[in-house]
């Protein structure tokens, strides 16, 4: 297991990390910089038309790579961030087609765990797709995901906070909000919050 310095150094050096969050493992890099993102589709044999989210600090950070953004997106992100929530916004040209695939959309997550939201602050955004090879079942057992991709990046053993659940995806991208995942958070806790969601 490495050590916090270890991993500010591998991200800094354009490598990728494996990092815990509340719902499994991501694998993380810096979503800015193109060779750690192709990095991380490569260790993963990711599809490279498969979008992938940024990971951000602030709600700002969300204004910053995003247009066209719903009149009650601050209040979503005040209660559900961080947590296990990705809401998908259209993307601004500061979001690199190697993250969105092209995309005319991009989707924003703050993990809940203070050693990755640390990392994000300092080096982000960055990309976190569920640490797993692509077709398999999200990453949740640490010894695991190092096995699986054979020792090649570092990482921070943190089990005890993975709850397993994936996040839940709110596309707020289209026309009319939809859950393209239920995850999580359920769609009552959404409603309860923001009751202009339903439509």
């Amino acid at each position: 297991m490495a050590d916090l310095e270890a991993l500010k150094a591998t991200l800094a050096e354009g490598g990728a990390v494996v990092l815990p969050t509340e719902t499994v493992y991501g694998l993380f890099a810096k979503a800015l910089d193109e060779s750690a993102v192709k990095k991380v589709y490569a260790l993963k044999g990711r599809p490279a038309d498969k979008a992938m989210n940024l990971n951000v600090a602030s709600y700002q950070d969300i204004l910053d790579y995003s247009q066209d953004q719903p009149s009650y997106l601050e209040k979503l992100y005040q209660a559900f961030f961080p947590g296990p929530l990705t809401i998908i916004l259209k993307a601004n040209d500061k979001v690199p087609g190697w993250v969105n695939a092209g995309l005319d959309s991009v989707g924003f997550r703050l993990p809940q765990h203070p050693v990755t939201q640390e990392l994000i602050a300092q080096f982000g955004p960055l990309v976190g797709p569920s640490a797993n090879i692509s077709g398999q079942a999200s990453g949740k057992v640490f010894a695991n995901i190092m096995a699986d991709f054979d020792q090649k990046v570092t990482g921070l053993a943190d089990d005890g906070a993975i709850q397993g659940l994936d996040s839940t995806i709110l596309d707020l991208s289209g026309t009319k909000p939809k859950i393209l995942r239920q995850g999580a958070i359920s769609k009552e806790d959404l409603l309860e919050v923001v009751p202009e969601l339903k439509y």
